[in-house]
């Protein structure tokens, strides 16, 4: 491993890199504050700057090239060594990052070329800008935006007040002169730091495999992801919240060398079920500490948005639960836990979307309709809008262009999203003409060219569920790490990803069973007791007495609100709102974009309380 020392840079955990040319010195000198990292090409011009710790990355410098893995993957020095010696050609690095397990960046450098790359989960992103006339790529938006001067994209932030932002446009950058790689790209950088282009390195499995024979797949996939996390032994925490994802993850830790503390956060409706089943499990793990917290103790949704002060590097609807999430973990550290595993990802990895019907009921007519009437009956849905969404051909783009002359009609039924294209986009009264023109005219212009993650909509609608979940999550795992106690959700590895969508998805989603995929692949591990539940939380009487709750700090938070300010929203009209927090409509979460774009301008400076710069 190349030897480092301290320099600095802003921010947080980070890293950037920089091409081996003699503008980097400049470049790096952006980065300069306490406690910053620095690894050096052969030339001890920067490579890598940031900030990280050792158990965080392993890199290598050869004669042939310079390689590293940031985040958690259990590869070694001798590993990445023997692997940079065979080095031909940038390119061969997509077999290695498709052939490791865990969750990291892979950068490499090969004849001064640079090649930059995360999970295609969208767990672990890319960014890169231009800084001293060069390029620099970074795992975070805003320390790139720090190093090159920008400040937040006024348009951008208007589009994500949509509710959903939709793909393409919820993968943009929210920083002027800041780009947003797709998480199935990877950056390719020329040795003269200025030319740059991204190229494909990942794509998603197809989808042939039967259910017995995924389910060992996605078994050894997500053992896989669980061991190294805990391989190191020492003490490792896991939410216990009864459900069958988190039971899975539990399970699968207590079978490693770590010493697991279970942790059941249970529901403050009477109606949940949580805490039985979780005991219930707990009674087939006696090496397990079971932690069972307090539910009137726990934070409700909406809880402490004032004083929000993480460095976020885009706007989430993930501080509407930052307190929930970061409620237990300092109990969780006291018991000595280094690592917090979370079941997040089973629900969008073990189950996939109904709208693959659309395709299946064209190719297994008979299966697709024996399933549709299931899935009607299950899901409440009318028979007229089934018709109609099943009878939908449009393609993606010409469903994102209609879209934009739809933003304030009613909220569509769930059938229409749950067979079609995903959930369409609306605006809400509260956001100022202008900014509706703004984000129509985006809306218009993504879908000129705007191209599914997928031909089949059900594949597109997994992925794109998929990654918005971990643009979540990343946050969330920055602020927990900020708070003492990493967190990590080994369903979003990509490994157990391409397990999961691997499986046939007539076999994956289906109204008769509750997550085949993964009841099937847990057998043997989970007792089978456990694996009967058919349903699972929603935590929905947490959100409505938070709305009741909280409403003071609502109506705060829209004044000398920097939407406002921007003339992006009416605070006027979001204050007569939060005043009356049993609007039916609030119950659909249509304040939560608005709410998420609204804290984080209000964190930029590093106080919640000061005034975000304005934009360009």
């Amino acid at each position: 491993m190349p030897q480092s020392q301290e320099i600095a840079g802003p921010g947080e955990g980070y890293f950037a890199v920089l091409p081996d040319c003699a503008e980097s010195l400049a470049a790096a000198r952006h980065f300069d504050s306490p406690g910053t990292r620095i690894l050096p090409y052969a030339s001890g011009r920067p490579w890598l700057v940031g900030r990280w710790s050792g158990e965080e990355i392993v890199a290598v410098r050869t004669r042939r090239a310079n390689i590293a893995v940031l985040g958690c993957c259990p590869v070694d020095a001798a590993e990445l060594e023997r692997r940079a010696d065979r080095l031909r050609d940038l390119a061969e690095l997509e077999q290695l990052a498709r052939s490791l397990p865990g969750s990291f960046h892979l950068v490499a450098e090969f004849g001064g070329r640079l090649r930059v790359q995360g999970t295609a989960s969208g767990l672990r992103l890319v960014f890169h800008a231009s800084v001293e006339g060069i390029r620099v790529a970074a795992d975070r938006a805003d320390v790139l935006a720090s190093a090159a001067g920008c400040g937040p994209d006024e348009e951008q932030l208007a589009v994500r007040l949509l509710w959903p932002v939709p793909y393409p446009l919820s993968e943009t950058s929210v920083w002027r002169g800041v780009t947003a790689v797709p998480a199935e790209d990877a950056l390719l950088i020329a040795p003269d730091g200025r030319s740059f282009r991204h190229a494909r390195w990942w794509t998603p499995p197809e989808a042939t495999r039967s259910l017995e024979d995924g389910a060992g797949e996605v078994r050894a996939a997500l053992s896989e992801a669980v061991r190294v996390r805990t391989r190191d032994g020492g003490v490792v925490s896991c939410d216990l919240s009864g459900g069958l994802d988190s039971t899975s993850v539990t399970f699968l830790a207590a079978n490693t060398p770590a010493r697991v503390v279970a942790s059941t956060w249970p529901g403050r409706d009477p109606a949940d079920s949580d805490l039985r089943w979780a005991r219930h499990a707990a009674q087939y793990l006696p090496d397990v500490e079971h932690v069972i917290w307090d539910a009137d103790a726990s934070p409700l949704v909406y809880t402490d948005l004032l004083s929000i002060d993480d460095p976020l590097d885009e706007p989430t609807i993930g501080v509407m639960d930052r307190a929930r999430v970061l409620h237990h973990l300092p109990g969780l550290a006291q018991r000595g836990s280094r690592l917090h595993l979370t079941g997040i990802g089973g629900d969008h990895v073990a189950w996939c979307s109904e709208a693959y019907y659309h395709r299946l009921l064209r190719t297994h007519p008979v299966h697709a309709l024996r399933q549709l009437r299931g899935f009607r009956t299950l899901w409440h849905w009318p028979l007229r809008d089934t018709v109609r969404a099943l009878a939908d051909r449009r393609p993606y783009g010409r469903w994102l262009a209609d879209a934009a002359r739809q933003l304030h009609d009613p909220l569509p039924g769930t059938v229409s999203a749950a067979l079609g294209w995903g959930t369409p986009p609306r605006l809400f009264d509260w956001v100022t003409p202008e900014a509706t023109r703004v984000v129509e005219r985006a809306l218009a212009e993504s879908a000129a060219t705007a191209v599914p993650l997928a031909p089949d909509r059900g594949m597109h609608a997994d992925l794109e569920q998929i990654r918005a979940c971990t643009r979540i999550i990343r946050q969330w795992d920055a602020m927990a790490a900020r708070a003492g106690l990493p967190m990590a959700s080994p369903f979003f590895d990509d490994r157990v990803i391409e397990a999961c969508l691997a499986v046939r998805p007539r076999e994956r989603v289906t109204p008769w069973a509750y997550k085949p995929v993964l009841t099937r692949a847990m057998r043997g591990t989970v007792p089978e007791s456990c694996l009967q539940r058919r349903n699972k939380a929603h935590a929905s009487m947490d959100a409505s007495n938070g709305l009741r709750e909280h409403r003071a700090d609502l109506m705060a938070l829209w004044d000398g609100s920097e939407l406002a300010r921007l003339g992006l929203v009416d605070s006027g009209r979001l204050r007569a709102l939060a005043a009356r927090p049993s609007t039916p409509g609030l119950r659909e979460a249509i304040l939560y974009s608005t709410i998420a774009c609204e804290v984080w301008l209000r964190t930029l400076s590093g106080t919640p309380e000061a005034k975000a710069p304005a934009a360009p």
